[in-house]
């Protein structure tokens, strides 16, 4: 089997995760890793099998060896990494979202087409068994006509104050994912009122931010959706989507993460739970690095492309603007 030439830019948090599975995938060759704390690329680099480390990344990618990238640096990075990979040739995955803005989202993308280069934008629920078999049996027409959405994340703890100054906000960092399996399971979506508090911390609200957010779509189709957001669940990792139909409905639930359900005296039952997203979305996380590869490989188109990255982000400009300035929002408007 003839493997793929991959340069992993980015060896933090995420990246770690993303060379473990790149290392175990026989479809992928890990040639270099580049991360600018060299501990990191090091760790990156031992995780992944890499053939040679890097603090800078555009050394990585001239790498001879690399045929495509994947990118988990820092957001505001990953445009410029996008134009410099495509100018190379160098087939592109990136981990959402392209960019904090829609102008230079576009002009990424552009690039990326314009050099004919294939692209994945990392929304790795779509990946996950649950969520890809609710798409499978929606579109056999499972539970008929689609009437109503409901998707609901809430993470353990908020992350740094540092990191959500250049997060682009909850819309754009957290409500994205959900935003992107409306689109996916449901359709495309027209407008979106949103309502949002920091009531985790006021620290939070300092920045023009929000930790607790409720957000309600209205579909292209007609279907009614709602979203809910919140930076701090003392339980742990929670997520649930609902999809409600005139014969029925789907729930995607990952609950317990263990299937043990442990029964004491009186009333008391007790279960493990997901405490972290890379916890509950690893082999998602896994899939969508394969379903790359293997599309790369084969010349087959990828999923989610270009038009998700910017729709997604789309509809999560919105859903900010909403937030703001405390009005439903057409879409169409964000431009």
């Amino acid at each position: 089997m003839r493997r793929l030439g991959v340069a992993l830019l980015g060896a933090g948090r995420m990246g770690q995760l993303h060379a473990e599975l790149l290392g175990a995938l026989p479809e992928v060759r890990v040639v270099a890793v580049a991360d600018p704390l060299r501990e990191s690329a090091e760790r990156g680099a031992f995780l992944a099998r890499a053939e040679e480390t890097y603090l800078e990344p555009l050394e990585a990618l001239d790498h001879p060896g690399v045929e495509a990238v994947v990118i988990v640096t820092p957001t505001p990075t990953h445009a410029a990494l996008i134009r410099e990979a495509a100018r190379r040739r160098q087939a592109v995955f990136c981990e959402k979202p392209v960019a904090l803005d829609l102008a230079s989202t576009e002009a990424a993308l552009k690039e990326v087409e314009a050099y004919g280069v294939p692209f994945q934008i990392g929304f790795q629920r779509r990946y996950d068994p649950g969520y890809a078999q609710a798409k499978a049996l929606l579109e056999g027409g499972e539970i008929g006509r689609v009437d109503q959405f409901r998707a609901v994340s809430r993470d353990p703890a908020p992350p740094s104050l540092e990191y959500l100054k250049a997060s682009g906000g909850i819309a754009v960092d957290m409500a994205i994912h959900d935003l992107d399996l409306a689109r996916f399971l449901v359709g495309e979506v027209v407008e979106v009122q949103a309502w949002g508090a920091a009531r985790v911390d006021p620290r939070i609200g300092a920045l023009g931010d929000w930790d607790t957010v409720s957000l309600l779509l209205r579909f292209e189709s007609g279907a009614l959706g709602v979203v809910e957001n919140s930076r701090r669940a003392v339980y742990g990792y929670d997520i649930r989507t609902e999809v409600f139909g005139e014969k029925g409905k789907l729930v995607v639930e990952a609950l317990p993460k263990t299937p043990l359900y442990r029964y004491g005296p009186g009333e008391e039952v007790r279960l493990d739970h997901y405490r972290y997203f890379t916890d509950r979305f690893r082999e998602a996380y896994r899939l969508e690095l394969q379903a790359f590869a293997r599309g790369v490989l084969e010349g087959r188109p990828l999923s989610p492309g270009p038009r998700d990255a910017r729709e997604s982000l789309r509809l999560a400009l919105a859903a900010t603007r909403s937030l703001r300035e405390g009005r439903p929002v057409r879409v169409e408007e964000v431009a």
